[in-house]
């Protein structure tokens, strides 16, 4: 790896608290040109919230396949639907 790589792959643990502004600040600056909702594969434990918006008007039809052919919930990881 370059040293530039490096860097980037592995960040210095001091630059934490810049690195962090700098995502939060781009958040903010871009967000009100995001549509809602996010790519599902992405999603984080924290992101449930949005879990209606990522999946759109497909959600509901999807709470309702998921009682019908997995009540038991076996497939519950990732970004479940709640049956």
């Amino acid at each position: 790896m370059t040293p530039a790589t490096r860097k980037h792959a592995r960040p210095d643990p001091a630059d934490n608290e810049t690195n962090i502004k700098w995502v939060r600040d781009f958040y903010e600056a871009s967000a009100a040109h995001a549509e809602e909702g996010g790519y599902i594969n992405f999603m984080a434990e924290d992101d449930q919230g949005r879990i209606k918006a990522n999946y759109r008007g497909n959600y509901q039809r999807l709470v309702e396949i998921k009682r019908k052919y997995d009540p038991g919930k076996l497939f519950h990881l990732n970004q479940n639907i709640k049956p």
